[in-house]
């Protein structure tokens, strides 16, 4: 069999993998402008929360939400780490590996620079998991310095255009450090097809597929996103008939 004919679907399967990692990113992005949508609805929640808070004196409890946000994307940073410490120790012992894979039910065959190269993919996705992870780290460091600064309630020369800006600009940078940190959790389940190239690329390619569907489904048609966006009307006839 011709070489070309022996790497094609590998390259096939990788322009799919990019094209629905990237196509839907962008889809995402450019469909939650108009459409409602998890990234959407929890933007105005924000706007929400900073409005409010502007209306406390104690701002204790709005800077432990930013620290504990702050908290998840460490861990996701860390345990990144860990992965990619993971898939280096198998990168040096590809042999061991290639002989553990052969062993497996309806694993296809690979060279050991094919092996090398799927687990090199690996890594670059969970490389830029951690950059995501980490930039959404600092993201929300910046956000918690906008807290500390925000205007008290007893400040007569801060006008109301100004708290107004205030909110729409902190919640602006909690929404992009929410957004960083949900780039990096869709490097996690690109990651998890990634391990299916192992097995066979149009198995690859399907799973990838699959990963677009579950992303779409819950960003877009969750039972979550239907709560947040319901908004239930007042029992007015109840409290009628208690009050009589």
């Amino acid at each position: 069999m011709p070489i070309s004919d022996i790497y094609l679907p590998h390259l096939l399967a990788v322009l799919w993998f990019v094209l629905c990692w990237a196509g839907y990113s962008r889809y995402a992005y450019y469909k939650g402008r108009t459409t409602p949508c998890l990234a959407s609805v929890l933007h105005l929640y924000r706007e929400d929360w900073m409005r409010r808070m502007l209306l406390r004196d104690n701002r204790i409890a709005d800077a432990s939400v930013i620290g504990n946000l702050e908290r998840n994307a460490s861990f996701f940073a860390s345990s990144t780490l860990i992965i990619l410490a993971g898939i280096l120790t198998v990168l040096g012992a590809s042999d061991r590996a290639l002989s553990l894979l052969a062993d497996l039910p309806f694993v296809q065959a690979a060279s050991r620079e094919m092996s090398e190269v799927k687990l090199l993919a690996l890594g670059v996705v969970f490389v830029y998991a951690f950059f995501t992870f980490s930039w959404c780290m600092r993201q929300y460091n910046f956000a918690a310095v906008l807290v500390g600064s925000a205007p008290m309630i007893g400040e007569r020369h801060v006008t109301a255009q100004e708290r107004k800006a205030y909110a729409e600009r902190t919640a602006r940078v909690i929404s992009m450090a929410a957004n960083e940190f949900n780039y990096g959790l869709r490097a996690y389940y690109f990651g998890m097809s990634t391990l299916a190239w192992f097995i066979n690329p149009w198995f690859f390619m399907l799973v990838t597929a699959g990963v677009v569907l579950v992303l779409y489904r819950r960003e877009f048609h969750s039972d979550v996103l239907e709560v947040m966006v319901y908004t239930q009307t007042p029992m007015l006839e109840p409290l009628k008939e208690k009050s009589e």
